[in-house]
């Protein structure tokens, strides 16, 4: 591979822009093509952005003999389609979370990577963060004793139209998939994929879920309350507490500025960001070097928690009664 990492974005819609606008500041980092359902969007993207190529239909793109890696920003219903033509096509790819509808499709994505030896990753952008790093290293290493709950929530106060892509179930519409796996990640991050799991919604008329709480438990003890939503402005912050202390981290906890840590007698201790946490360039570079390092995938994002966190989704959904359009059976693991 040369020194440039050479990308292809795969839909235009507003995560592309944001993906688009931070891959042009990444050093090392070059977007050479761009591809949508029409040509007219593609151009138009590809002209925004300076993009050299663009094409009209997906195939063009991975067939791109100067595309290293095709990031994959397609609303989740077509998720497994557009990141396996990419694999197929011997091309390295970073999709968009949730990785795709269900775990088993999630299963059969993995699956062709492995099978194929291509790198895939799902864009947890959380999970590259330093900050939230940082965060996982002190629970990870004793700072607050053993955890025993962690609370994170992710909710727009809307509303949000009949036909608005968050309300189809055609695209995988609802909280859960689009805002719910932030805080659902959230907890696995920090006490892996729980042993049980328990939720209740309120489901819109047109059978996604518009508000979603979770309970979710460990063998250990620990518990998570986890909370999505479409139609309530919540505080979009996380806490974790352990035996010994706890972590709050404040408004925007995915993309968090600091959080705070508290220990029984001593003082509170508070970690920065020293840049700016709203960016995707974090996993851009992860996704760089572990494609200059030969490696299939990502240590930050293994592969195995992404399969972990939609068994979790999928469990959520079995419990509150969402169904997508296109699944004869969820894949749920039994709990």
């Amino acid at each position: 591979m040369s020194q440039k990492v050479r990308w292809g974005i795969l839909a235009t819609g507003g995560v592309a822009e944001r993906m688009a606008t931070d891959l042009a500041a990444l050093e090392g980092a070059e977007i050479v093509a761009v591809a949508s359902r029409t040509e007219a969007s593609a151009k138009a993207f590809a002209e925004r952005f300076g993009i050299p190529r663009a094409y009209g239909d997906w195939a063009g793109l991975v067939a791109d003999a100067e595309v290293d890696v095709v990031y994959v920003a397609t609303p989740h219903h077509a998720h497994r389609e557009a990141a396996g033509l990419a694999l197929e096509a011997g091309k390295a790819v970073l999709c968009e979370k949730a990785l795709t509808l269900n775990s088993g499709e999630a299963e059969e994505l993995v699956a062709l990577a492995r099978d194929r030896g291509r790198f895939l990753m799902e864009a947890m952008w959380m999970y590259c963060n330093p900050l939230v790093l940082r965060l996982a290293e002190l629970v990870r290493g004793g700072a607050i004793g053993e955890v025993r709950t962690v609370q994170a929530d992710f909710g727009l106060p809307g509303p949000f139209a009949a036909d608005h892509r968050l309300r189809d179930p055609a695209v995988g519409g609802g909280a859960l998939l689009d805002l719910g796996v932030y805080p659902v990640s959230f907890a696995h991050l920090l006490l892996g994929e729980p042993d049980s799991v328990q939720a209740h919604a309120l489901l819109s008329p047109e059978g996604v879920d518009l508000n979603t709480g979770m309970l979710l438990g460990w063998e250990s003890g620990a518990s998570a309350l986890l909370s999505c939503s479409l139609v309530a402005d919540t505080p979009l912050t996380a806490s974790v507490t352990g035996t010994e202390g706890r972590i709050e981290v404040p408004r925007g906890f995915f993309f968090p500025e600091r959080f705070t840590l508290h220990r029984p007698g001593r003082e509170p201790e508070e970690f920065t960001a020293t840049d700016d946490p709203l960016t995707f360039r974090h996993e851009a570079a992860e996704v760089m070097r572990a494609l200059r390092a030969g490696e299939t995938e990502s240590p930050l994002v293994p592969l195995d928690g992404s399969l972990a966190v939609m068994r979790t989704l999928d469990a959520v959904r079995e419990r509150i009664g969402v169904r997508y359009p296109s699944e004869q059976a969820v894949h749920v693991s039994d709990r």
